[in-house]
Order: C-alpha cells, then structure tokens, then sequence
C-alpha cells in the first residue's frame, strides 16, 4: 500500500499551507476546477456513457450538477461566513470559529460516476473546508474517474488531491485504516458503509465516517389524495420507480395506502410495460434479482419485467409488512412495495416501525395533512428531507438542501453530503483565548477585516 502512504503523507504535508488559504483563493481554485470540467466535457460524458450505459441527457446534466455545486462551495468560501465566527468580550475573550479536519478519504460511487464521485459533493466540500483530499475511484468507471481526476490535480496544489485505483477492497482499507487520514466520505452500500465505519472506529485514533448508505424512501398517500388523483399519482409515482433504471438513492422502495384496488392496478399496468434496460454493473444486476426474489417469497408480486433491469411491484398487507423485517431492506433497482393499509392508523403503525430514511414523501389532499399531523411528527424522526405531493428522486444542488438521514440511511443523521452545510463536516470548531491580535484568524480579529456575520456578545 505504497501509494496510499505517500498521498496521505503528500497530503498531510500540504495541509498545513492548504489549510490557511483564505476563501477567496479556494473559491478561485474550485472555479478552475469546474472550468476544466466543462472544457473537456465532452469527453468525459462519452468516456461515463460508454462505461456506465448511462444516456447522455442524464451525464449531462450531471456534470452541469458536479460543476454548479463546485461554484456553489466557491461562492461559499469567498464570501466567508460559513465558518460561524464567535467573539465574547468579558472576563476573558474568547473567539471560536470552524477549522478543517485534515487529510480526507473520499469514496466515488457507482451509480453518479460524476456528481458522487471523483469531482463530486464530498470532494467539492472538502476542499471548500480546506482539507486535501484522497479519492478511492469506484472500479465501474475507472477512464472516467482519470479524466476528473486530471481536471483536478491541473489546478490545485501539489499534495492536496490523489486519485488510487484498485478492483477490490484493500486500497479502501488501507486509506481508513492510515493514521495521517481524518475523515472519510462515502456513498454506497450499508454493507460498505458499515464496514468502514467499523474500520474507523477500531482505529487508535477514530475518526468520523459520513456515509450514506441506503433508503427505501417512503412515499405515503392519505386516503383524500388517494381518492382524488389516484391514477397520477401512480403515473408519478411509476415515473420514479424507474427513473435511471431505479438506480438512484432516493428511489421510492416503499408505498404505503389505505386499500385502493384501482390504484395498484393503475400502477401494475406501468411497470409491467416498462421496458428493461442495462444496469451499471453486473454486481448490481445480480443483487436486484436477488433482492425480487427474496420478495417474491414473502409478499405478493404483481408485476415483473424478467430482464435485467426488469421493473417490479409487490403488494402485502400491514400486518405482513411488520411480521417481515427483511422487507424493509433496500432492493437497489427500478422495484417497488405497496404495503395496504386498513386505516390510516395502519399509515401510523408502519411509519414508527421505519427506519431511518433519506426521505419520506406525503401526498395530501388541500389541507388534508393538517388532520394528519400525528404521521409528519413521526416522519420527521425518520428522515432528512420530507417531501410533499411530490417524487424523492431529483436532488436539488442548493444551500438549503439536506440529503441525508438518521441512521441506517446514513452514519451520521447530524450531517448532509448536498447543499452548502456539507462543509460542516470536514470542520472542527477552535476557540481562541486572550490571544493576541496578531495571531488571530482574519475571521476573528477584532476589525472583521472580511466583512462577514459573526456573533459578537451573544448578537449577530
């Protein structure tokens, strides 16, 4: 594991210059970056497509996401105060602020070879943080991790980013296991994650995993909204399902109603003529089959496109759904589960039995969730982002964004891998005590001399 020695040796090296830069020149830094996304664009589109079987509408817009959410952490950094700056004149002065972790272990994913991975939210994050970064490529899209990862290194400063490539686990290993690392970001399997948390934590220095994970996300309809717009419900909610062959993390796995006959047929009809398509890896082929026919044995499958990719929908009755624990595990693919209430206090029974989630989504009739407050109270303990009258899938890049969740959809419920708050996790807060002006951070001295929010004697 030489190579892993010498990026974390490379990048602990350049921390302690990185991590000073002021905002304005990481936010120069991580616009360059998105510039040369963009200007070898093309290539990298094709070179994804013909890696992942993904169409080029979607890598398209995945790299304008990668490259927006690049000048999203850049607008972030110039302007300053996402570092929480605190002064307390009194006995003592005392001033605190957020402070980057150090060296960061960065995982690609499978299924965004862009936007999750090489160039993606956690690498984009920690740089803003001013942590250099080491990134484990995903062995899916290895040409394509390269040529992000060129972008990259033509940019920033010798040490502070490192591309590994290996077919298995040991690189992985090795990087969390390195005692230079402080921190890892992770999308993938609960299998995965877990691992590497277990790593980390076994550590003679522990350091924090973010990882996410996995999420059925929930979509419940109330018996109004059922009623009213069954049919386009189905229509969205089939539109959902399958959405990129139903390989995104936001996919809905779960749907809970009160009975409605029409509603499930409406929604049979749609994936039964769904056409199959190619998945991103053979691995992930093969565990989506799997995940079908552990369902098949246990609830009652209503539809089935037998073809890799094939879209699935089963049915079971709450009761059932409880009785079985494995239902409620992820099936990574364009499936999903109809669970049949009686009652909508049967919606209830089910939502305290959920795990934690990505999201949860409610559809409503016109004021119909005001009668239903007792299910938002309990869905808000379970997920990151609630969604109403709408699809979970689409993730917006913007700074009020949360994409993450309690528990097992995530390592760490407190935290978000989108939107401008996933800084936050490659950061440390530092107090300084009747210290001198001369050796306080910018962001402290008493002047703000960069002219951001702080929080002075309690006021900000």
């Amino acid at each position: 594991m030489n190579d892993v020695d010498r990026a974390a040796r490379a990048a602990t090296g350049a921390f302690a210059t990185f991590g000073r830069l002021n905002g304005r020149r990481k936010g120069e830094m991580l616009r360059s970056i998105a510039a040369r996304l963009e200007a070898n664009g093309d290539a990298i589109v094709q070179c994804a497509r013909s890696e992942t079987a993904l169409g080029l509408p979607r890598l398209q817009g995945e790299l304008a996401r990668t490259c927006n959410q690049l000048r999203m952490f850049a607008a972030l950094v110039e302007e300053g105060s996402w570092v929480g700056a605190r002064i307390d004149h009194g006995n003592v002065d005392v001033r605190s602020m957020l402070r980057p972790l150090g060296p960061v272990a960065v995982f690609g994913a499978s299924n965004f070879p862009l936007a999750f991975s090489v160039a993606g939210g956690d690498t984009a994050s920690a740089l803003a943080a001013g942590c250099p970064v080491i990134v484990k490529a995903h062995p899916a899209h290895p040409r394509t991790s390269a040529l992000a990862g060129e972008a990259i290194a033509a940019v920033v400063p010798e040490g502070v980013f490192a591309l590994l490539f290996d077919d298995g686990y040991e690189t992985g290993m090795a990087l969390v296991k390195h005692p230079l690392i402080k921190a890892v970001g992770f999308t993938g399997s609960l299998r995965g994650g877990r691992a590497l948390m277990d790593i980390a934590a076994s550590r003679p220095e522990p350091i924090p995993v973010f990882a996410e994970m996995g999420s059925i996300n929930p979509v419940f309809i109330l018996p109004r909204a059922l009623r009213e717009r069954g049919a386009e419900i189905a229509a969205g909610l089939h539109a959902s399902v399958t959405l990129g062959v139903g390989q995104f993390c936001t996919n809905p796995g779960l749907v809970l109603t009160t009975r409605d006959e029409n509603f499930v047929r409406e929604l049979e009809t749609r994936i039964a003529a769904t056409p199959a398509a190619t998945m991103l890896t053979p691995a992930i082929r093969d565990a989506y089959r799997a995940g079908v026919d552990s369902f098949t044995s246990m609830a009652r499958r209503r539809a089935f496109v037998d073809a890799e990719g094939g879209a699935a929908l089963f049915t079971i009755d709450a009761d059932s759904f409880l009785a079985h624990r494995e239902l409620r595990d992820e099936v990574f693919g364009p499936s999903t589960l109809v669970v049949e209430c009686d009652s909508p206090a049967g919606l209830i029974d089910v939502a305290r039995a959920l795990e934690g989630q990505l999201t949860v989504t409610i559809h409503a009739a016109e004021g119909e969730i005001d009668e239903h407050r007792d299910l938002l109270e309990i869905v808000e303990t379970k997920a990151g982002r609630i969604v109403f009258n709408g699809y979970p899938t689409g993730v917006e890049v913007v700074p009020a964004m949360v994409h993450g969740g309690p528990y097992p959809a995530t390592s760490d419920g407190r935290s978000t891998s989108v939107g401008t708050r996933a800084i936050e996790r490659f950061t440390r807060p530092v107090a300084w005590q009747n210290a001198p002006e001369t050796v306080l951070p910018d962001e402290l001295k008493e002047s703000n001399p960069l002219g951001i929010r702080r929080m002075v004697d309690g006021r900000i």
